[in-house]
């Protein structure tokens, strides 16, 4: 079962709180209050205020950002929040991955060869903006999205997003344009729709050999991501790891001391 790793980090200590499933991710914050309150669900609310912006100003605008150019505010803000398109730029040695940060995360920046846990909405350029996917319709049995989790340069995502979550902070929200040569190659990249009729969609748009033949492929395969890093689940275990070491106490050992606060934690929930 996939798990995540909460942890509370202070100037003079590190502290486990609980090694959860997914489905207990929230109720975890709620039972252990000894545990600081997590801000994801404040950068979820501005995830979801700030994504859900139109993207029809930018989307028929690839080519270099004008600085009188911007995209119309959000439907659920009474505000006009802009988002001018002089505020994209190209991620360096990216191969033309376009980004916009809507949010500056506070964490530390993942490596190649971590395992991050993400949030993200897809869109298809060719198809006006058209969402093939989001993780926030991904709900585990509790109805809480799931994240998407996946290491950081394994070549298994498309080259896009580890380009753009590579320069990211864990907490940061970034909208990124991606290049055909960056984005699906295959069948087989992540992420990948659950839905046959998205995945079918995104695919047939994509890798449509009569328009290819037309000279679209320049265009058709064009994504727009909207990523939020939600977690460096490496640097987590890399931190525990090293406060237990201090301590005298291996991680075998502290493995079997979170595996029984699990169980403790789910014969709670179960008894109300």
């Amino acid at each position: 079962m996939k798990t995540i790793i909460e942890c509370c980090v202070s100037a003079s200590a590190t502290r486990v709180c609980g090694l959860l499933p997914y489905r207990n991710y929230n109720s975890c914050n709620s039972m252990l209050a000894n545990c600081s309150a997590s801000s994801s669900t404040t950068r979820r609310t501005l995830s979801l205020s700030l994504i859900s912006t139109t993207f029809s100003a930018f989307i028929f605008s690839l080519s270099p950002p004008s600085s009188s150019s911007s995209t119309t505010s959000s439907s659920s803000s009474s505000s006009s929040s802009k988002l001018p398109l002089s505020k994209f730029f190209e991620i360096p040695d990216s191969g033309g991955v376009q980004a916009l940060d809507l949010l500056d995360g506070s964490g530390e920046v993942p490596s190649d060869g971590d395992q991050v846990a993400i949030h993200y909405y897809g869109r298809l350029a060719a198809k006006q903006g058209w969402r093939f996917d989001s993780t926030y319709d991904h709900k585990d049995d509790n109805g809480e999205p799931n994240p998407f989790v996946f290491v950081l340069g394994s070549g298994k995502v498309i080259a896009g997003i580890d380009v753009a979550v590579r320069s990211m902070k864990v907490g940061g929200i970034r909208r990124v344009i991606i290049p055909p040569s960056l984005g699906y190659q295959n069948t087989s990249q992540e992420p990948i729709p659950p839905n046959f009729f998205d995945r079918q969609r995104l695919f047939t748009t994509i890798f449509n050999p009569t328009r290819r033949a037309n000279g679209e492929g320049s265009t058709l395969g064009t994504v727009i991501f909207d990523i939020e890093l939600s977690l460096d689940l490496s640097r987590i275990y890399q931190t525990i790891e090293c406060s237990m070491r201090s301590q005298g106490l291996s991680f075998a050992a502290i493995e079997l001391v979170l595996e029984s606060s699990v169980s403790t934690v789910e014969e709670r929930e179960a008894m109300g």
